[in-house]
């Protein structure tokens, strides 16, 4: 794969920010919400939230987008 450019690593930080927050107040409403119903569709809308970080988290380290080395 070729190099990510400076712009797309900061898009696909952002919105990997993005998907963590959302993810974040989806599940403090959570805990808010008593129609059954909606509880599930939260359920789900969480579970997919969740399943969108892992992707762009593998597409990361995948791609080798950061250069990670030890602190010297």
């Amino acid at each position: 794969m070729r190099n990510l450019s400076d712009a797309e690593v900061l898009s696909l930080t952002g919105l990997l920010k993005l998907e963590q927050d959302s993810l974040t107040v989806s599940r403090a409403l959570h805990s808010l919400i008593s129609n059954n119903e909606l509880k599930k569709q939260s359920e789900a809308g969480m579970l997919a939230a969740e399943g969108r970080i892992k992707g762009i988290q593998q597409f990361i380290v995948e791609n080798g987008v950061t250069n990670i080395q030890e602190v010297q």
